[in-house]
């Protein structure tokens, strides 16, 4: 960002931080934000392939109930209750996924906040939002407080 705003509100950059300082802070919570969608997925791949697995329980019984009982067997046997990597179904990759490299990044990256914004969230992003924001124009307003 081009200069520090000092707009009430939006003014969240700790005095003497450089804008170089902000925008590879910024980008360091950037990368996080990506993280946090990752994670978000994986809990989606989580809850689908749980829901996958339950759905094919159920549609073994109907085979079975329609004559197919071979087929049921095979699916029961093959994929119903499978592990989705060695060893692991995706409760135990999203847990481990959470307690190494998510709970790493998120613990780093508010260590680059706490270092060197005061643990101040998004002042990249507040002082984008002060300079491109058009003042006293309705859905422009600097915080929640400023609507009227």
């Amino acid at each position: 960002m081009s200069e520090h705003t000092g707009e009430e509100g939006l003014d969240r950059r700790p005095d003497g931080v450089s804008d170089a300082t902000v925008e590879a802070v910024g980008k360091v919570s950037e990368a996080f934000e990506a993280i946090e969608e990752v994670r978000g997925r994986l809990y989606g791949v989580h809850r689908l392939t749980g829901t996958a697995d339950l759905a094919l329980g159920e549609a073994c019984e109907l085979l079975r109930a329609a004559g197919h009982g071979g087929l049921a067997e095979q699916l029961e046997r093959e994929l119903v209750g499978r592990n989705v990597l060695a060893g692991r179904w995706t409760f135990q990759v999203v847990e481990e996924y959470d307690d190494g490299y998510y709970a790493d990044f998120k613990r780093l990256e508010k260590q680059v906040r706490d270092e060197l914004m005061q643990g101040r969230r998004h002042v990249y992003e507040a002082e984008m939002k002060a300079e491109r924001r058009t003042d006293g124009r309705a859905g422009h307003e600097a915080t929640p407080d400023d609507v009227a």
